[in-house]
Parts: C-alpha cells; sequence; structure tokens
C-alpha cells in the first residue's frame, strides 16, 4: 500500500516538525512494515502554473506546431513552442521557464525554433518525472490557481510516499483510513474519519432491483443508479496524482472515482454500464457450464465455487475480483450502477488463485472489508461524479442487508499482562482497545469486547491481547531469555538415525533431502498405488498435491536432475519421513483461549497420520572410481543390498537378504530386506520400464528401509578376544543359479558351530565350465576357540559339517 504523507496529513493532524522518520517509526512501531520511502524526482529552476492565453496554429513544416502565449505571472506573456494539442485557450499548464533542469538532468532555455523564438517548455507527466503519460502536455484544468504560482506544490513534486507491506490480517490498512487510524494512535493525534460522513437520504424506489442467493458469502450488497455523467469529463488533476502516487493508472472518470473510493476508504467498488444491464441483478454462485470474459478480455470458465454477479444475460462480473467485458464502462457511457458489497474473504481468496487473477479490489476483499462503508462508500463516489462529471443519482439506494451481530469476547483486563509479562492497568487496557475501535463493557475485572467492523480479524482473547500490547510498544518488552531446562540428551531413535546418516556418508553417498510432496504421476511411473494418499487442501503446487508414501518419487527426481546437469556418477541417501495412505479421522479443532483438554488432544493425535521414518539410496554410474589402478567398477543392486547391510550395521540389527518381487524394483534383480520375522524394505535394480518412465539410466539401482520397523539395538557387549590363533579355511560352493546366497550362507554358519569366528563371501563366479544355470560361490571361513588352539582335525570337521549342511538344503558341490 502506497501513502502519500499529503494525502495522509488531511485525514491526520500531525505535530508540527513531524518528519520522515518519525513516520518511518510510528509505521514501524504501529506493525506496518516500510517497503520503501519514495521521492519525486529532483526539479530545480522556476517550475510554475500558466494559463494558456492564445495559440497559433503554424503551417508549413511536417507535424502540427503551436505558438503559445502563456501568461506565468510576469507583466509580459510567455512565447512557447509547443506540439502537443490536448489543451485550448483558458488551460492551466506547467511551464518549465529558462533555468529549469527537468529530471534526467534535462535543461530548459530559450531557444529558436520553427521559426519563433520558444521562452520555455510546456511540460508533459513524463517529462516532470511524475508518470508515464507522454501522448500529452499536463492540464491543471481551468481554475483554483493562479498564474506564476509555483508548480512543485501543485504537483506534489516535494510529497513523499511510503510504500508499507500489509500483512493478511490488516487488511484494513490497504486504505488511507486505516493508515490514518494507526499514524493517529502512534503519534497521539487527532483525526478525521472520511468514513464518518452521513449518507444523503436518497428518495424514491430503489433503483434497481436486486437478489442475494448466497447471503452467507455476500452478506452486505448496496447500489446506486446515477445519469447525466459528461463521458468527457476528465479527472481532477489532484485525484489523478493521487492515484498515480498510490500506483493506480488513471483511466476515465467513473473508474478513476470507484478507485479513489477504494483508496481512501478502503471499500471496492464496481461501476456497470446501466444501459448494458439487461434485468435484475443476481449475486450467485455459477452453473455448469457458464463462463464469462472479463475486463482484462479473457474468457474464463467458471466452477461452482466461483461467485457472481448476474443479470438475465448471465454473468456480468466475478464478484470481488474483477468485472464483465459486457457492462464495462465506456467512453460514450451516460448512466451507470455503482455496487459496493461485502464478500466472503476466503472465497474470494480461493477465485482468485483458481483464475491466477489478482486484481487491487480482490487484495482487499481477501483480507476482509468493513461492511458499514458500502453505502458511505456509495455517497462518496456519487459526491464526486456529481461535481466532476455533472452525475446525478436517480432513485433509492439498493441495500440488501443481512449480516450476523458482532461477535462479543470476554476478556479479563490481567490476560494482557499475564502475557506481555510487564505491568498493563486495567485502564491501559480498555483504552488500547477503545483506541483501534472496539466497544468496551467492564464489569470488575472482566471485560466484554465488541470488535469494530473493519476488523474482522479479532476473534479471540489472544488477538485483543496483541492489541494491547501492541499498543503499549513491543519495544517496552524487555528481552528475557528463558532459562533452559536440563535435558536427557537424543533420543535412541535420534541416536540411531544420525547413525545410520554418518555411516551412509562414510559409505560414499551424498545426503540429498527432497521436498515431502508427491503427485500422482511420479508414483503411477514406479508402478506404486496411488489410492488413499493424503491430499493437501492447499497444496504448493497442483502438480504435487499429496503427502509422499516414499522417498524413492524424491531421490529418484534428484538423480534425474543431476544428470540433466552433466553429473554421470551419482550415489545419494536420504533419512525422512513418509506418510502411510489410508483413512484418518477429522481433526477438530482446538481453542485458542485455553489448554485443549485430554480428548481433544487424543482426537487430535488420532487424526495425525502415521509417519514413520524411512532411510533410502539410489545410484547409478560408477560406484568405484576409473584411474590408474583399473577401469572402475559400475554399480549395480549389489550396492542397493550392500546400503541396507550398512543401515542395519549402524542400527545395530541382524538383516537376512532374500530374493523378493515389489515394483519399482526388477522381478529378478530385487532383495526383501528381513529382520526377524518382519520385512522392513527392498533394494536392487530398477525395472526398466521404470528407468524409461523417469527418464533414468539402465540399471539404476535403489534402496527403500523402514528404520522405525527395526527393533531398539540391544545393550553392545565387548566382544571376547581370543588370545589363541585363528585357521582359515576357503570353499567354492557350486549351486544352481536360483539359489539366494543368503540362503546357503545360513546353512554353512548354522552347521559350523561355536567354532565359526567369521564367514566371507569373497567371490561369485559364472562359467562355461561350471554349466549352464551353475555359479559359484566362494567363502572365507575363520575359526578360532576362546580357550585353546584349534588342532586341523577340529577346524576340518566343522568345515566339513558347513559344506555338508549346505549339500543337504541347497545341492551345494564342493568345487575342486
Amino acid at each position: 500500500m502506497k501513502v502519500p504523507v499529503s494525502w495522509l496529513s488531511q485525514h491526520v493532524d500531525l505535530p508540527a516538525g513531524t518528519g520522515v522518520e518519525d513516520l518511518d517509526a510510528a509505521f514501524v512501531r504501529q506493525g506496518l512494515e516500510v517497503e520503501d520511502v519514495l521521492r519525486a524526482p529532483e526539479t530545480t529552476g522556476p517550475l510554475v502554473v500558466g494559463r494558456v492565453l492564445e495559440i497559433e496554429e503554424l503551417t508549413g513544416f511536417k507535424k502540427p506546431i503551436r505558438y503559445c502565449r502563456v501568461d506565468v505571472g510576469n507583466p509580459e506573456a510567455q512565447g512557447i513552442v509547443c506540439g502537443a494539442r490536448n489543451f485550448a485557450v483558458g488551460d492551466l499548464v506547467v511551464v518549465a521557464l529558462p533555468g529549469v533542469v527537468l529530471p534526467g538532468d534535462f535543461a530548459i532555455a530559450a531557444r529558436e525554433t520553427y521559426g519563433r523564438v520558444s521562452d520555455g517548455m510546456i511540460c508533459s507527466v513524463r517529462e516532470l518525472g511524475i508518470g508515464d503519460d507522454h501522448e500529452g502536455i499536463l492540464v491543471l484544468g481551468t481554475e483554483g490557481i493562479e498564474p506564476g504560482t509555483p508548480a512543485a506544490g501543485v504537483l506534489g513534486l516535494d510529497d513523499v510516499v511510503f510504500d508499507l507491506e500489509v500483512t493478511t490480517d490488516r487488511g484494513y490498512c490497504m486504505a488511507i483510513r486505516g493508515v490514518a487510524r494507526e499514524v493517529a494512535a502512534a503519534l497521539g493525534a487527532p483525526w478525521q474519519d472520511p468514513a464518518a460522513a452521513t449518507p444523503p437520504a436518497w428518495s424514491g424506489e430503489p433503483a434497481w432491483a436486486v437478489e442475494v442467493e448466497d447471503p452467507a458469502r455476500c452478506d452486505r450488497f448496496s447500489m446506486i443508479a446515477m445519469e447525466g455523467l459528461d463521458p468527457a469529463a476528465p479527472t481532477p488533476w489532484w485525484m489523478r496524482r493521487r492515484l498515480t502516487r498510490c500506483g493506480v493508472r488513471s483511466i476515465s472518470l467513473a473508474v478513476d472515482v470507484t478507485n479513489y473510493v477504494m483508496l481512501e476508504l478502503g471499500q471496492p467498488m464496481h461501476a456497470f454500464d446501466r444501459d448494458a444491464v439487461r434485468g435484475p441483478v443476481v449475486v450467485r454462485t455459477a452453473r455448469p457450464g457458464e463462463r464469462v470474459t472479463t475486463l482484462d478480455g479473457a474468457d474464463r470458465a467458471l466452477t461452482d465455487d466461483d461467485l457472481l454477479i448476474t443479470d438475465d444475460t448471465g454473468p456480468i462480473g466475478l464478484a470481488g475480483v474483477m468485472g464483465g467485458a459486457t457492462t464495462e464502462v465506456s467512453g460514450s457511457t451516460t448512466a451507470l450502477l455503482l455496487e459496493a458489497a461485502h464478500w466472503e474473504p476466503t472465497g474470494i481468496g480461493r477465485g482468485v488463485r483458481r483464475h491466477k487473477l489478482p486484481s487491487e479490489a480482490a487484495k482487499r476483499f481477501e483480507r476482509g472489508t468493513d461492511p458499514d462503508v458500502t453505502v458511505v462508500a456509495l455517497a462518496r463516489a456519487a459526491e464526486l461524479l456529481a461535481e466532476f462529471g455533472g452525475a446525478r443519482v436517480v432513485g433509492g439506494v439498493v441495500d440488501v442487508d443481512a449480516r450476523a451481530p458482532r461477535p462479543q469476547i470476554a476478556l479479563a483486563t490481567d490476560r494482557p499482562q499475564a502475557v506481555a509479562g510487564i505491568p498493563i492497568s486495567p485502564d491501559t487496557v480498555v483504552d488500547a482497545l477503545r483506541t483501534v475501535g472496539c466497544t468496551v463493557e467492564a464489569e470488575g475485572a472482566a471485560l466484554t469486547v465488541t470488535p469494530p467492523s473493519w476488523r474482522p480479524d479479532l476473534t479471540d482473547p489472544a488477538d485483543l491481547v496483541e492489541e494491547v500490547v501492541r499498543a503499549v510498544g513491543y519495544d517496552e518488552i524487555p528481552g528475557v531469555l528463558p532459562t533452559v531446562p536440563p535435558g536427557r540428551g537424543l533420543t535412541p531413535a535420534q541416536r540411531r538415525r544420525r547413525s545410520v546418516g554418518r555411516a551412509l556418508a562414510d559409505a560414499g553417498y551424498t545426503e540429498a533431502p527432497a521436498y515431502p510432496f508427491v503427485g500422482p504421476a511420479a508414483l503411477t511411473a514406479l508402478g506404486l498405488p496411488t489410492e488413499g494418499l493424503l491430499t493437501l487442501r492447499n497444496p504448493l503446487s497442483e502438480q504435487e498435491p499429496a503427502m509422499r508414501p516414499s522417498l524413492l518419487p524424491g531421490l529418484l527426481a534428484t538423480v534425474a536432475r543431476n544428470l540433466g546437469r552433466g553429473q554421470r556418477d551419482l550415489a545419494v541417501f536420504e533419512l525422512g519421513v513418509v506418510y502411510t495412505p489410508g483413512a484418518v479421522s477429522a481433526a477438530p479443532l482446538p481453542p485458542v483461549d485455553r489448554r485443549p483438554d485430554d480428548d481433544v488432544l487424543a482426537a487430535l493425535l488420532g487424526a495425525v497420520p502415521a509417519q514413520p521414518w524411512h532411510v533410502g539410496v539410489a545410484l547409478t554410474g560408477l560406484r568405484e572410481p576409473r584411474g590408474q589402478w583399473g577401469p572402475g567398477r559400475v554399480a549395480d543392486w549389489a550396492d542397493a543390498v550392500e546400503a541396507a547391510r550398512t543401515v542395519a550395521d549402524a542400527a545395530g540389527v541382524e538383516l537376512v537378504v532374500r530374493a523378493g518381487d515389489r515394483l519399482p524394483w526388477h522381478p529378478g534383480r530385487c532383495a526383501e530386506l528381513v529382520v526377524g520375522d518382519v520385512v522392513v524394505g527392498y533394494a536392487g535394480e530398477l525395472h526398466p520400464r521404470v528407468c524409461a518412465a523417469l527418464e533414468l539410466p539402465a540399471r539404476t539401482c535403489a534402496m527403500e528401509l523402514d528404520l522405525d520397523a527395526l527393533p531398539e539395538k540391544a545393550v553392545a557387549q565387548a566382544p571376547a578376544i581370543s588370545a589363541f590363533p585363528p585357521v582359515r579355511m576357503d570353499a567354492a560352493l557350486v549351486v544352481d543359479a536360483g539359489v539366494p546366497e543368503a540362503g546357503v550362507r545360513a546353512s554353512l554358519a548354522g552347521a559350523a558351530g561355536q567354532l565359526l569366528e567369521d564367514l566371507q563371501l569373497f567371490d561369485v563366479y559364472t562359467g562355461a565350465s561350471l554349466g549352464e544355470g551353475r555359479k559359484s560361490l566362494a567363502y572365507a571361513f575363520t575359526f578360532r576357540a576362546a580357550d585353546r588352539t584349534l588342532t586341523g582335525e577340529q577346524a576340518r570337521e566343522a568345515f566339513d559339517a558347513a559344506v555338508a549342511a549346505a549339500a543337504a538344503d541347497h545341492g551345494a558341490v564342493l568345487r575342486a
């Protein structure tokens, strides 16, 4: 919101000596952030107001040229050559006399041109640096200013504009009226409310038939009819200047007046061409298949959530957002319907986002406007149109009012003191609330507060406390750091997650957290179900409206993004929560003035979906880099399985790996990860269709594991250290290619007995010498006894028992 100080001072009696810095501090003290302080470009020299006395049309040139005699307050009129044609004899204009330096270091001097001496320049808005209009010179009207008057004050070149950032809960400050109230409160100065005027008692029948079908979304709709408007009547310069300083482009008198009243009172309005409106005006929601062409020329499809202003022809405007093209005020409009209404803020906000159509009116409606000023705004607009356009009101006012009584809020006088932690007297509480416009009734220490109509954000005692503290001053609250209670350190789950993260980082993986949002398209590409997803009511992106049930979409998107930027060898991991699909109960809305009871807390927790912690990895390219030591090694499914083992080791659990079959993994290269009897995850090579859908390299690998499904780590026991030497033996076992290595390992370890200290798979071989569909698994056995030196025979006995068990269980044959 841009606030010119000249306009603000019209409503606030600023104390003498109040400067820009004082106003800046006042805005900040009231919670209004100052984005910028704007000043007009500097102009030096004799810049004055002049009256055109004579105009002589010069001929014989390639373009129309005029030689003007202009009264600038001197005994002799000034002769000036000008090419513009939008002014006439008697008009007041801005004249830059010789010696003026305009913005852009444009110096003005007397010079001979077109056969005449031009003793100055008649200026346009752009040449003065106060606008972009350069089609003609600036005309100030015909009366009210004496020739020779310095133009700086008339033009507002000495004015200062504050650009304020208004938060969504302070919509009343999107108007001079609201800002004036805040500045007056901050400076302790008197002020005049521009909405305090009493509307005239227009007589006669209502000017138009109006029906509101949805009073819940439009609880007040006011309208008056006007006729006799001069369509050629110009907007007065002072109004154009204020609109420009507030960042609003001047269009025509009718439109400019509605914008001016919006900036002054905070009540957006709309002007319809009355001759183009057919039949009664009806406020209703859109019907199936309806469309509307808005003032920006766009043809828009409507939904049943769109609130419309309609006539017998259909929609003539998107309520609270933008008018329709069929009833637009044009250069020939002489009869108007002026509308001012109070719309439900959330519905306007939904419409703005649905149609991607932000407007100045919608910015105010979605923050909440004052329903008490609709008729006042119409009266103000009618007054301006009558004064400058010759229009007159026809008939009585239409005022469909379905408002409910304003809510009353109970507040204890000691509540602000308890919240702020500083002494605040009851009188201060009452004065502060009345200053912001509240009606306060006191009964002892209990207050009954009725918020003003322009403050829809005041709904709870906490809101009133904030207003009191703001009035006292946030800077009066001392900064005291709370005493930190002694903690118990990290929880076991937190320590486990950190250990897992460190272990994966040590193994060469890079952590790459992703957003927890996902769309059905990403899950479909992975072959994952899309039913029962937890969908957000107001997602950041329409393409990703749900919470992720898996880490894989984000991880694989990270891989694809890095591949697109030239990275070829990738190993990334993420630790994060996923959101289990399924039905959850609706969460209750807890009160804000007291602690929720146990039933409400239980219902809130019951409405929270399950959010287990998962860990996932994704790999592609070389797992071991190439160099002088060799050609490197490409990552494969075994690396994904090894990442799972790394996680299990860090978590202190025993992991069993067996063959699995689950999308998005390749059915023949998928490992099922089991702890105890629980499947906790999967690892392996992605399905070729998944790689193709996500544009990933063939044989990209991934692993995902449910950390919360792992049992708690047992208390670590120091290993027994034997002083006796080990006995090491190797065995290469030939089995069918389909036999899982984990099963062979389990048979070997189970039969070897307590003498087996370690068992490592160090080679897997396939070749023609073994036969079709056969593979060789080479294991290294380490045997050791805790209390004696093993003999060769004892180690051989345990070794033979292990090989025999593998032969019995899996048909393993000891390879020569």
